[in-house]
């Protein structure tokens, strides 16, 4: 197996008496798309700061392109590329005016700089946005400025902070290709969310709750081994049949989608389709119950219980 690009071994932060990160130990290797999913508050910003040598932690180390982090942070920062939650560039300055600024902050040599600001440019499709201000682009315009300039220096590692969360569906799904082509280019790449779809989108990823690591392993890994029963349940009265299902013994949790009701149980309860169709039978609640697979969903509600 390959030298990992980030290994951590009990990392974690305190602020005073809170736990923003506890104990997380992780291996992410070269050209994987490694995604933090987690609720607001779990401490994805927080280890990615740290990996990143903007914080320090309380507890723990952290090896990031083989340099120990945060002693070795300003080794790293010429290797990783950061693309926050905010935009972060200048809104003042024009496209163009940032990209070069950032190209000399990299201390890429004039001629190249140029070069790789027209590859960027191409790549990103800011042609006809050169001349305008930051400021001023759509939401799905400055995400396209901003993966412009985080990979302006070709890194190795790129860190991505929920990058998605102000963008519409089409851009998000353009976004998520371009990073496919980072990581078929050997880019590494770590990116928090908490949308489910990005999440089943990495090659693996790793579910935080309250600071702690809860979950790791490819979204498939996951779902086949998600330690309960999951079955749906197709009701002509959905709200009856979710109150009806809420006193079933074992019950993890019970979503709606739409006419569907998406079941967890616990492992012990047996015969579950039997069960939850003898239930709403008897309560009037006109029902089919099917044994279904697991979603990342599910793993997230089993995982963060």
């Amino acid at each position: 197996m390959a030298e990992a690009t980030i290994r951590t071994r009990g990392l974690t932060r305190r602020f005073g008496a809170v736990t923003a990160v506890d104990n997380v130990s992780l291996s992410i290797f070269p050209a994987e798309i490694f995604g933090f999913l987690g609720p607001n508050g779990s401490g994805k910003t927080t280890t990615i700061r740290m990996l990143c040598g903007l914080l320090k932690p309380s507890e723990g180390e952290a090896e990031v392109l083989g340099l120990r982090v945060p002693q070795e942070s300003e080794r790293l920062r010429k290797h990783i590329g950061y693309m926050t939650q905010r935009f972060s560039l200048y809104e003042d300055l024009s496209v163009k005016e940032n990209l070069h600024f950032l190209g000399r902050i990299y201390s890429i040599p004039r001629r190249a700089r140029k070069t790789r600001v027209d590859d960027q440019v191409r790549r990103y499709q800011l042609g006809p946005l050169l001349t305008q201000r930051a400021g001023t682009l759509s939401g799905g315009e400055r995400q396209r400025l901003a993966l412009a300039a985080a990979t302006l220096h070709q890194p190795q590692l790129l860190f991505l902070d929920e990058p998605t969360s102000a963008v519409d569906p089409e851009t998000r799904r353009r976004f998520w290709e371009s990073l496919f082509e980072l990581a078929d280019g050997g880019t590494t790449i770590l990116v928090s969310t908490h949308y489910m779809d990005e999440a089943e989108r990495c090659h693996r990823l790793a579910i935080l709750d309250q600071g702690a690591l809860v979950a790791s392993g490819t979204p498939r890994d996951l779902a086949q081994e998600i330690g309960v029963q999951v079955v749906e349940v197709e009701a002509r009265e959905p709200h009856l049949a979710k109150t009806v299902l809420a006193g079933s013994p074992g019950l993890v949790n019970v979503t709606q989608l739409g006419s569907r009701l998406h079941v967890l149980l616990d492992k012990e309860v047996e015969q579950p389709v039997k069960m939850l169709q003898a239930l709403l039978d008897r309560h009037g609640a006109t029902a089919r119950v099917t044994p279904t697979a697991a979603t990342l969903e599910d793993v997230f509600v089993v995982a963060t219980r």
